[in-house]
């Protein structure tokens, strides 16, 4: 069964900086990508970055592109999310997900989700 467990979230003032982490357990992950989402209240989900967990290629929207860097520890089967220059638009639950095979950015195409972790950005 995989499991997928965030933690780091917080609260930052804007301009701040915030590392979300992802435990990953229960496979083994050499063919999944694994990916980063958002949720604002009212809003759909938002897809943030993506890496495979096979070369560690990288994906990005343009949203976050050049403040957001997703990584991986092979060793801890962790997953990362170093966030930059927040702003208060990023404010959200950010939850990490899997799946297996390639990259997609349709959170419908994910087949695990970890359980959300709350990111809030003051101004």
């Amino acid at each position: 069964q995989v499991q997928l467990v965030e933690s780091g979230g917080g609260l930052v003032q804007a301009g701040g900086s915030l590392r979300l982490s992802c435990a990953a357990s229960g496979r083994t992950f050499s063919t999944y990508t694994m990916s980063w989402f958002r949720q604002a209240p009212g809003e759909e989900r938002e897809f943030v970055a993506a890496i495979s967990w096979s070369d560690g290629a990288t994906y990005y929207p343009d949203s976050v592109k050049g403040r957001f860097t997703i990584s991986r520890d092979n060793a801890k089967n962790t997953v990362y999310l170093q966030m930059n220059s927040l702003q208060p638009e990023d404010t959200a639950v950010y939850y990490c997900a899997a799946r297996q095979g390639p990259y997609r950015n349709g959170w419908s195409r994910y087949d695990y989700w970890g359980q959300g972790t709350q990111v809030s950005v003051s101004s």
